[in-house]
């Protein structure tokens, strides 16, 4: 079954990569988004430094977004989801090997470009690193949340302006605690204590949104 599981992945994670875009333009929306704030709001240092934590962060939940409806319309369209919710791998796997497919291919480079942006922005030097554990640990869950909208939205032609509207407020713990515990890190309060919390939204994603997200596909499906 892992097996099954992890070639599942694999395919996602190449048909990703080599297809280019889906990935490409959310880095490329990533980068756009956090360089209009300062022709937005004035090249002053200081100003740039206090909201370059949540800026980062705000764009990334926004980039997660551009992608959510690919990680199951692809293979509704062409019928390959019918053959998954038949195999020998449950549905529940087939939705956690998707996200995972799904955070390799758009979270993870976002959370390797943002210590560049984070120069741009002139974060605080002692930002950097816990920026990067912080989506780590957070940007999973933003994976496993989105799925929930993505199977709910899977069999809609124009489905992505309400998957948006599903997701995003579940998004927002995800949001505060991701900039709680950077900030806490840098005024030297102690930022373990909302990072465990973003680590325990991920568990709890983990444990939830499979069943959720395989119920909403065997719906779109029957």
């Amino acid at each position: 079954m892992m097996h099954l599981f992890w070639l599942m992945a694999k395919r996602d994670i190449k048909i990703s990569w080599h297809g280019g875009s889906t990935s490409s333009m959310v880095v490329a929306f990533f980068i756009i988004v956090v360089t209009l704030f300062p022709l937005g709001v004035g090249p002053e240092q200081n100003m740039l430094a206090r909201i370059s934590i949540g800026v980062i962060w705000v764009a990334a939940l926004l980039s997660c977004l551009l992608s959510l409806d690919r990680i199951f319309q692809a293979d509704y369209e062409d019928g390959t989801l019918d053959q998954y919710a038949l195999g020998p791998l449950s549905l529940e796997m087939v939705v956690i090997a998707k996200a995972l497919a799904h955070w390799v291919t758009t979270s993870l480079p976002l959370i390797l470009i943002s210590p560049l942006l984070g120069i741009l922005m002139n974060m605080d030097d002692r930002a950097f690193l816990p920026l990067i554990y912080a989506m780590l640990a957070g940007s999973p869950a933003l994976s496993l949340i989105g799925t929930i909208g993505a199977s709910l939205t899977v069999s809609l032609k124009r489905g992505g302006v309400l998957l948006s509207l599903l997701i995003l407020p579940l998004y927002v713990p995800v949001l505060i605690f991701g900039v709680m515990s950077v900030e806490a890190s840098v005024m030297g309060t102690g930022g373990n204590a909302p990072l465990l919390i973003l680590g325990a939204i991920t568990l709890f994603s983990l444990a939830i949104t499979p069943w959720a997200a395989a119920a909403a596909v065997r719906l779109a499906l029957d």
